[in-house]
């Protein structure tokens, strides 16, 4: 498997991980972890209602709703672009940002209804009572395989600590998408036909799931 899909498989298969988190106790985490703690929450109870996962589009939608709390989409978005963002113009941003929070959402929710018997391990962490930023190590866990370490850097943004990049092995999904952005910008010849491709692919997606 190439890095491009194991960290897309990786990224979305972790927060899936989620979803099924080891018991824990929410007064022994750390503000940080429990940002991720309380997305896993919400997604546990829903995977509980089996005629709930069968409609994709509701899936989305709760998916999305879910993890918008402790996601930075703005950040993620502008660092995934790199120099790219800053010759971009107000509406390309816009729209990335809208068609690229589309496609991360879509593919979890995938994952949400495909995959089940995961649990999550949190790693101890030290910070500073005025911390901003802190990675969150975690180890994700599967029956008969080796753990899996995913580590989440988070940034505390108007008082909630959001998610604007995970890396899974050390692997980065910023990084990668970067790199495949910046591939096909150059393929393309611009950011904007690249958004469109992007758009076309979300559309086609979205609407095949829902048939």
């Amino acid at each position: 498997m190439n890095v491009r899909r194991y960290t897309l498989f990786g990224f979305f298969a972790i927060l899936l991980a989620l979803i099924s988190v080891a018991p824990v106790i929410a007064a022994d985490l750390l503000p940080p972890q429990k940002a991720i703690e309380t997305a896993s929450s919400k997604l546990q109870q829903k995977m509980k209602d089996k005629a709930f996962i069968k409609d994709f589009s509701k899936v989305n939608t709760f998916v999305n709703e879910a993890i918008l709390p402790s996601t930075d989409f703005d950040k993620i978005s502008s660092l995934v672009l790199g120099k790219l963002w800053k010759t971009a113009t107000p509406e390309e941003r816009e729209r990335f940002k809208h068609e690229f929070q589309t496609l991360l959402v879509r593919t979890y929710s995938r994952a949400f209804v495909e995959f089940k018997d995961w649990s999550i391990h949190y790693l101890p962490i030290e910070m500073e009572a005025d911390a901003t930023k802190v990675i969150v190590k975690t180890e994700v866990l599967q029956p008969g395989l080796k753990p899996v370490a995913v580590d989440y850097r988070m940034s505390l943004h108007e008082g909630d600590w959001k998610a604007y990049d995970i890396m899974i092995e050390g692997v980065s999904l910023v990084t990668n998408y970067r790199t495949t952005f910046t591939t096909e910008v150059q393929t393309k010849g611009s950011l904007s036909a690249v958004i469109d491709g992007l758009a076309k692919r979300n559309t086609e997606a979205l609407a095949a799931k829902n048939s």
